[in-house]
């Protein structure tokens, strides 16, 4: 860190809990191999003292953050802007401070698709079911539309987070051809039908997630096929309950390592106007979990 000095840039993360997190390693390795006098932080902060959080980094002239679980819908209501994106889903995952102007963006759901593009997993022209209904389940629900997922079952909880996905899934249906379909978790039956007829099972719930790791969506083992990939955006633990039971019933499975290097290489560049390096980024992080 003998690169701190008078005139570094701050960036970082705002979420709760964050004490887990590989962003640090991530970004502060970017900015280190493009010579960048940036550094990027972790501050703990839940929904209760973001805005206090968000003035002081503004205060402070910070370039940018992103923000995890529970903060993403109530930051967008504290952006100035929003992209497009930020804008439908109603969450916000990075933050621009342009002298004090903050726009909101949401790159986990591109994220979550070249991640698994990148492992030869394609979703396009398939069923998907995704398993939540809050910020990063709304972003990679708009995204898995846009490139061309034929049939999306979405799983939640009734309540305000669902109906907000119910208006966005019937934009994309309208718009972009897509099958989106929502579910309540009320019939156990329903969601190991809808697992059972699918390619692809995400769970982009914070369900499983350390300390909680004893938690699993799906209670059904039947729900499981061979033919099934199976894919979580939790990173810590790095196998969650559901990825076990899934790769115990012989499926694929992908964690959530990769979504949060393709999502945090294009908050890097929105912060820097670079391109990540994420070939050496991504051993970096392999390394990192190797080793935890």
């Amino acid at each position: 860190m003998e690169r701190i000095n008078g005139e570094t840039v701050l960036t970082g993360l705002l979420g709760s809990p964050v004490g887990h997190s590989k962003s640090p390693l991530m970004h502060n390795s970017a900015f280190a191999l493009d010579r960048l006098n940036y550094v990027y932080l972790c501050f703990e902060s839940d929904e209760k003292h973001l805005e206090q959080a968000v003035s002081g980094l503004k205060a402070l002239g910070a370039r940018g953050w992103n923000c995890t679980m529970p903060d993403k819908e109530r930051m967008a209501q504290l952006c100035d802007r929003l992209s497009p994106a930020a804008a439908l889903t109603g969450s916000v995952n990075t933050v621009v401070n342009d002298n004090g102007v903050l726009t909101g963006y949401n790159t986990d759901g591109t994220g979550y698709m070249q991640s698994l593009l990148t492992e030869g997993i394609d979703p396009r022209g398939k069923k998907m079911t995704l398993l939540g209904t809050g910020g990063a389940a709304r972003s990679i629900m708009t995204q898995a539309a846009l490139d061309g997922v034929k049939i999306l079952s979405v799983f939640g909880r009734r309540g305000e987070r669902f109906d907000v996905s119910l208006g966005i899934a019937e934009k994309l249906n309208r718009a972009y051809g897509c099958n989106v379909r929502l579910y309540d978790y009320s019939d156990p039956a329903v969601l190991t039908h809808e697992i059972q007829e699918s390619y692809l099972l995400t769970n982009a719930s914070s369900v499983g997630m350390e300390p909680d790791t004893d938690g699993c969506l799906v209670a059904d083992e039947r729900a499981y096929h061979p033919g099934l990939v199976v894919s979580d955006i939790i990173y810590h633990p790095w196998q969650t309950k559901l990825l076990r039971h899934a790769a115990e019933a012989g499926c694929r499975t992908i964690n959530g390592c990769y979504m949060l290097l393709y999502q945090g290489a294009e908050a890097y560049r929105l912060w820097t106007g670079k391109q990540m390096q994420t070939e050496y980024i991504r051993k970096l992080l392999d390394e990192a979990y190797v080793n935890s």
